[in-house]
């Protein structure tokens, strides 16, 4: 496993084209596009334009709508210029004026001044807020690259790892010819966002490809359809292919719940031991299905257990009772 730190954004990435749908113009500061992002949140600045400077969070855009900009308009211009001056002198990394407003003559003169990037946007201001708060999470998200095999079963993304030659592959393929989708072979990207979701995908060089010893790399989009791959699916659980070791104890009950930790978050662990006469294919799908009933509050393993107890129990007092007389 190879972690990767979040590359460096700057106010730059405003212009990329997962932002093209919002259609931002640059009417101001263009010098400063290389001011950095540093956070995945945004700020609207309603209480600094009212003279409240300290919640002004360094390194984040600054969204401007209808209700900061009409409050504007109460302010005399000495307050407006003032204001405006004060906020643009901070450490913000740009501006964006939604609604295809006209953004304050002051903050125009400001951002030009001083070099402070300043968009427009026909868009709404919660649309800018989503977007933007997206792409920043994506951006700024670590990551770590992992060897492995990353397989969406029924809605659930299943990571397969193992040694090298273990089957990995092989078992992804014989998932995907029972209706399964591949997300990335081999190499899996995963992202942590702030939410705490561990998302898994591909790069653009081996996307829907998959190597197979003694036959070579396939294609699996065009081999099974675009409906057996994804682009992108969260890790749910984390299955360990193993080397069959005879006399070695395997858990046999499913009470023991291990744990596998990616970028600092903790999904379920499963161990497989791999030999001749295992479907894994299918122990694999079943292990997904038992993990979506526990995520609805069934564990059969502890029912089971529940059963067992309570059958001793009353063994137990049938066998008191019947000593007493």
């Amino acid at each position: 496993m190879r972690e990767v730190e979040a590359r460096p954004l700057t106010t730059e990435a405003l212009r990329g084209p997962s932002l093209a749908i919002l259609g931002l113009t640059l009417v101001a500061g263009e010098r400063g596009l290389n001011r950095p992002l540093t956070g995945w949140r945004i700020q609207r600045p309603g209480l600094a334009i009212a003279g409240f400077l300290p919640y002004i969070k360094p390194g984040r855009i600054q969204i401007l709508g209808e209700s900061e900009l009409d409050y504007v308009k109460t302010l005399s211009p000495l307050e407006r210029k003032q204001r405006f001056r004060a906020i643009a002198a901070l450490p913000v990394s740009g501006f964006v004026v939604t609604k295809g407003l006209t953004p304050p003559p002051d903050l125009a003169r400001e951002c030009r001044s001083r070099d402070v990037p300043l968009f427009v946007t026909r868009a709404t201001t919660s649309v800018v807020i989503q977007r933007i708060t997206g792409m920043l999470e994506e951006s700024l998200a670590p990551q770590q690259t992992v060897h492995g095999v990353l397989v969406d079963v029924h809605g659930m993304g299943v990571l397969l790892i193992g040694e090298s030659g273990i089957g990995k592959s092989e078992c992804a393929l014989d998932l995907i010819q029972r209706g399964h989708r591949l997300v990335a072979d081999d190499a899996v990207q995963i992202s942590r966002f702030p939410s705490g979701e561990l998302l898994g995908r591909a790069s653009n060089l081996i996307r829907y490809h998959m190597e197979l010893r003694g036959i070579g790399i396939i294609n699996i989009k065009h081999l099974f359809g675009v409906s057996a791959v994804r682009m992108s699916q969260t890790v749910d659980l984390v299955i360990s292919l193993e080397r069959w070791k005879p006399g070695e104890q395997y858990d046999r009950l499913g009470l023991t719940q291990e744990t596998h930790e990616i970028l600092g978050e903790k999904r379920p662990l499963m161990r497989l031991p791999v030999a001749s006469g295992r479907n894994l294919a299918i122990l694999i799908e079943i292990a997904a299905r038992n993990e979506l009933l526990k995520l609805q509050g069934y564990d059969a393993a502890r029912e089971f257990t529940a059963k067992v107890d309570a059958e001793i129990a009353r063994n137990a007092r049938a066998a008191k009772k019947r000593a007493k007389n």
